[in-house]
């Protein structure tokens, strides 16, 4: 049976090797202030913004890899989404948590479960209107 509730990608997580210019790029360039600061403010490990990019500082970082790191896609109702998302062929957990999955071809995604109502709001918002 499919996953009956709604989900939506709450944030996308990229591996960037000078995290600074990233972030003034975001913020300064595309309006995207910074929500959420891992590590000291002058040298973070990984930034959130608003609107959704997590930025991670991986000065070694080699473009070969690809700068996706993860997804974040939020969820009305984690267990009924995990219990769904193991029945497919080839999903397996990480070693993060049970909500952390790998997808066959290299793709991890987070699930996360959401609060109260916010997945039918961000759901409701036109982003063409």
């Amino acid at each position: 049976m499919a996953y009956q509730k709604k989900s939506y990608v709450e944030h996308v997580a990229v591996r960037v090797k000078d995290i600074d210019w990233h972030i003034r790029f975001f913020r300064d360039a595309l309006g995207m202030p910074i929500r959420e600061v891992d590590g000291p403010r002058d040298n973070p490990k990984q930034v959130w913004t608003i609107g959704g990019v997590q930025l991670m500082a991986d000065p070694d970082f080699a473009t070969s890899e690809g700068p996706l790191a993860h997804l974040g896609v939020m969820t009305e109702d984690l267990d009924a989404a995990l219990a769904e998302a193991y029945t497919w062929e080839g999903v397996a957990a990480m070693p993060q948590g049970r909500n952390w999955l790998a997808l066959p071809d290299g793709l991890c995604v987070e699930v996360i479960q959401a609060t109260g109502d916010s997945v039918a709001s961000v759901l409701a918002v036109d982003p063409r209107a």
